[in-house]
Parts: structure tokens; sequence; C-alpha cells
């Protein structure tokens, strides 16, 4: 006879929740391309977009921040890469 394998919080694991898209659950909030303190949470050091499991931000919103971030780099509110 087989015995279940305990569950996760059983074993002393814990399970990383998922946190909501910040501009879903906060109406005010808007991404502007013209916010470069706004938008560089959502850039890494070297420059490089944040991946949506690490922003949080749903598919529709991360689609809106990566297109607000690459207007903002073409105009020279952010920079392309870091500084070298």
């Amino acid at each position: 006879m087989m015995r279940a394998k305990p569950a996760a919080r059983d074993r002393g694991e814990m399970r990383v929740g998922r946190r909501g898209c910040p501009f879903c659950s906060d109406k005010n909030a808007i991404i502007d391309y013209k916010d470069p303190q706004g938008l560089s949470y959502f850039v890494t050091d070297r420059g490089k977009i944040v991946p949506r499991r690490v922003s949080g931000a749903c598919a529709k919103h991360q689609r809106e921040i990566a297109t607000a971030i690459k207007r903002a780099r073409s105009i020279a509110l952010l920079p392309f890469t870091a500084n070298s």
C-alpha cells in the first residue's frame, strides 16, 4: 500500500502567493511614459525591462509598461543601457 505524499504545508514548505497587478488593484495608478521615476521600478539597473513574474503586473499592463518604457527611452527619459 502506497502512502500519499504529505501536503506542502505539512512538510514545512511555504508557497509563495501571487500578488495582484498593481494597476488593476489601484484604478488611479496610470502608466505614463513621461514619468521616468514611476517606470524605473520596472527597469533593472542594467536597463532591461523587468518580466511579469517579477513585476507582478498582468499581461495587459505589462504590455503597456513595455511600450511606455520604449517610448521613454526613445526620447531620452530612460537609458537604453547601464552607464559603463
